[in-house]
């Protein structure tokens, strides 16, 4: 099966084209090379995995990641997120920690977001795939410019969203967004080398009032327990 056979339905009209490009074949080439040498995450069939839980219509929240995590069994395609039984990475524990001071909610022993993408938190890596052990590994390859066609996507819709760009890097993708249609929130990433300046900034606050105020049912950012997931 080909990257465009795995593209999700409602993203294949507005991403269909970009995936025609030159360069998305010398991506996947590269991809299926460094597969062929050893681990990469997410595995193949995950790679789209964000796209494919929030569709392009649903997307209400777009948060912007770097690359997916490099541990075994950590990635499964949405960013910050990981399987359920694997242990919380620390930016996510920083993320929860905000969590509870601002909202009340309690931290969860998972660090599983799959209940956000499902209410429309589109949860995008900029780099789509990694190799074991190598964070930033398959970083310039290609993957960039089909994740910046997915916020234009997102950012040419007529429905507004709000952008969620954490850190310098995710700070970049600025010019591709319309700041008078849509609402951006910006902030320190919550990686721990910056946790200090993302405590305090309240970010669930202020995306609610932002989704709200576009006419949209606000997120319920609580992450139920595994032992209370149906």
């Amino acid at each position: 099966m080909t990257y465009t056979d795995m593209l999700p339905e409602s993203w294949r009209g507005v991403l269909g084209e970009e995936l025609e490009k030159p360069y998305f074949k010398e991506l996947t080439d590269f991809v299926a090379e460094e597969r062929a040498k050893g681990p990469v995450y997410p595995p193949r069939d995950e790679v789209f995995a964000a796209l494919d839980a929030t569709p392009y219509e649903r997307v209400k929240v777009l948060v912007l990641g770097q690359d997916p995590y490099h541990g075994a069994g950590q990635g499964h395609g949405l960013c910050f997120s990981v399987r359920p039984g694997v242990r919380t990475p620390p930016s996510l524990r920083n993320i929860y920690k905000e969590m509870k001071e601002e909202l009340g909610h309690p931290v969860p022993d998972n660090g599983y977001l799959m209940p956000w993408a499902e209410q429309g938190v589109l949860l995008l890596n900029a780099v789509l795939t990694v190799r074991e052990g190598e964070a930033n590994s398959h970083k310039g390859k290609g993957w960039e410019k089909v994740t910046d066609a997915v916020i234009r996507a997102v950012a040419e819709r007529p429905d507004p969203a709000v952008f969620v760009l954490w850190g310098a890097y995710a700070q970049k993708k600025l010019p591709l967004i319309d700041e008078e249609r849509h609402v951006v929130v910006k902030g320190a990433h919550p990686s721990p080398l910056s946790a200090k300046k993302f405590f305090g900034s309240r970010p669930f606050s202020r995306i609610n009032e932002a989704i709200a105020a576009q006419g949209h049912e606000p997120i319920d950012w609580r992450i139920p327990d595994l032992a209370d997931r149906a």
